[in-house]
């Protein structure tokens, strides 16, 4: 495992595209196919999130795209599940408000990248006291997760105004709405079904990274 000690000292810079893996099975398409085209995209953080899987089914798979990712020179996080983050040599874990983030750092340890989803200010001091390495905002409602509280861009900025952590965006995000979420304030964008359900999911990756990088280009021009 590269192992995140290696890149967070640039972790805004390693989550511009972040790509959560989801089923397709109208397209016969799996978590693994989904991160295969996204790593072929160009994606810089790739997220395994599948919910209708155990534990012990989710370990063999994690423990693959540890390895993938990790020779891919690609960020890999586990959703929700600490144990299976720990065991299979993920980079790292993303926790809910609903999760035990709180004990989740001494977990971890100092190896591995934290990242939590908040809405309010309120979570963001919490965040920040449980050693959190990144922010997560969900902007717009989304289908996958009906449960996120949507913030909307005004709740990201003030989320962006309030932290120096990295912040990324999820919920709702394509390509053609991306942009306003990294004039927002984010510095990466989320994206689950733009990807995992997109006729090319590949094509689709890298038409996001090439929005992220012209951002990105026009804000170090602006100075931000």
């Amino acid at each position: 495992m590269t192992g995140p000690a290696s890149g967070r000292g640039d972790l805004a810079g390693r989550l511009g595209v972040y790509v959560v893996t989801g089923i397709d099975p109208g397209r016969s398409r799996g978590h693994l196919d989904v991160a295969l085209a996204a790593i072929a995209g160009g994606a810089d953080a790739v997220q395994l999130r599948a919910p209708e899987l155990t534990d012990d089914e989710l370990l063999p798979l994690a423990r693959t795209l540890a390895a993938v990712c990790a020779t891919a020179g690609v960020l890999f996080l586990v959703n929700d599940r600490l144990e299976v983050a720990v065991d299979s040599g993920a980079d790292g874990v993303h926790l809910g408000q609903g999760d035990d983030y709180a004990t989740g750092r001494s977990r971890l340890g100092t190896d591995r990248l934290l990242g939590v989803s908040v809405a309010t200010v309120a979570d963001v001091t919490a965040a920040e006291a449980a050693g959190a390495d990144y922010l997560g905002v969900t902007v717009w409602p989304t289908r996958t997760k009906p449960e996120a509280i949507a913030a909307g861009l005004a709740g990201l900025r003030a989320v962006t105004a309030t932290t120096q952590l990295p912040v990324v965006g999820i919920g709702g995000i394509v390509a053609g709405n991306a942009e306003q979420v990294l004039d927002a304030g984010a510095t990466g964008v989320v994206v689950i079904s733009a990807v995992s359900r997109a006729e090319d999911p590949a094509a689709a990756v890298r038409r996001l990274a090439t929005i992220v990088r012209r951002c990105r280009t026009l804000r170090a021009g602006d100075g931000g």
